[in-house]
């Protein structure tokens, strides 16, 4: 039996996308195989596709790009207990150093990549969840005497600034960081996003097109933020540290905006400021663990959602419209890019 996908043979732009047909493969030891019904789109997949992040295509085979996605399980192989056909499923960095992403009707991968979904949460969102959560998590449990996971109360007293709490992180982040019990500030850029970012569950926003954002935030803490979770340093990192409270702890997961960052120096040593650099494909497998757990746990809660209604708009595209999709990303397209393959 043979099945669609989309791939690619070499990086390159839009243009080196192609639907292909591939042999559906069989479940081994330890895999699961997932009937695809969505497959999510993050930047990392784009700049993954041009060659930004470097991961090898042998010659003769297609890259099938995506790491999130979600879907029902087709079938297991020997030894996997925790998964029988027909569990809803969400499917999490699954094209990581592998050629198998997401991009197709079925995907077949390790049972560690694959996670049930509880009756409440749409496939959707878990199609959404793997690459913004986790690095919302990783953010938000690096400071110094943290919690290594998430959960009701373990960021209590903790004062959490989010750049911009529209994007897919943000959302995450503020998702995450609220139903930790964390006290969560997020600046925007229009009252569209103003909008999202209070759907997500934001109570104190910004806007720092039509406010003096500096001096707003210290209104709103007047002791400080204790974590900024930053997706552009080299714009940002003027009110950062005007805001950030001693020991706090600024963690940069993209270079919106810039790849340079200028600062003073002493005045950070006099606050003991900590920054910290984040990448998903850097990340120890226990901190992965650790991520993925927090987030099941929150599903469980119901304490994270997508759509417009929740702050994060979703925009369904088909398979052969995976270039359009990807164009979608790269433009910065407000919400959740899903490849819709449920029909």
């Amino acid at each position: 039996m043979k099945i669609r996908a989309a791939g690619y043979a070499t990086t390159g732009g839009h243009d080196v996308f192609r639907i292909v047909e591939l042999p559906l493969r069989d479940p081994g030891p330890g895999e699961v195989r997932v009937r695809v019904h969505y497959s999510g789109i993050n930047p990392t997949d784009w700049k993954t596709r041009i060659g930004g992040i470097h991961m090898p295509i042998p010659d003769g085979q297609v890259q099938v790009p995506h790491l999130d996605g979600s879907g029902i399980v087709d079938a297991v192989g020997p030894g996997i207990d925790d998964f029988v056909p027909g569990d809803r499923v969400l499917l999490w960095l699954v094209a990581f150093k592998r050629l198998e992403g997401t991009a197709q009707e079925y995907a077949t991968v390790p049972a560690r990549l694959v996670r049930p979904l509880p009756d409440a949460a749409s496939l959707e969102l878990g199609a959404s969840l793997g690459v913004p959560y986790i690095t919302a998590h990783h953010a938000l449990t690096l400071r110094a005497g943290g919690p290594a996971q998430l959960g009701p109360g373990s960021l209590a007293g903790v004062t959490v600034l989010v750049a911009g709490g529209a994007g897919a992180v943000g959302h995450a982040a503020i998702q995450l960081a609220t139903w930790a019990g964390a006290r969560v500030i997020t600046t925007v850029s229009s009252e569209h996003k103003e909008r999202l970012a209070r759907a997500a569950g934001a109570r104190m926003v910004v806007n720092y097109r039509t406010q003096d954002a500096a001096a707003e935030i210290r209104r709103l803490a007047p002791d400080g933020v204790d974590i900024v979770v930053e997706v552009s340093p080299s714009t940002n990192v003027g009110l950062d540290l005007a805001v950030l409270a001693p020991h706090g702890v600024i963690v940069v997961y993209a270079n919106n905006n810039g790849d340079e960052v200028t600062m003073p120096i002493r005045s950070q040593m006099n606050h003991s400021v900590t920054w910290h650099f984040v990448l998903l494909y850097k990340m120890t497998d226990a901190v992965l663990d650790d991520a993925v757990a927090s987030i099941e746990n929150a599903l469980a809660a119901g304490a994270i959602s997508v759509g417009a209604d929740n702050g994060l708009p979703l925009h369904h595209l088909a398979l052969e419209q995976i270039a359009d999709a990807h164009r979608a990303v790269e433009s910065g397209i407000v919400g959740k890019v899903l490849l819709d393959l449920s029909g």
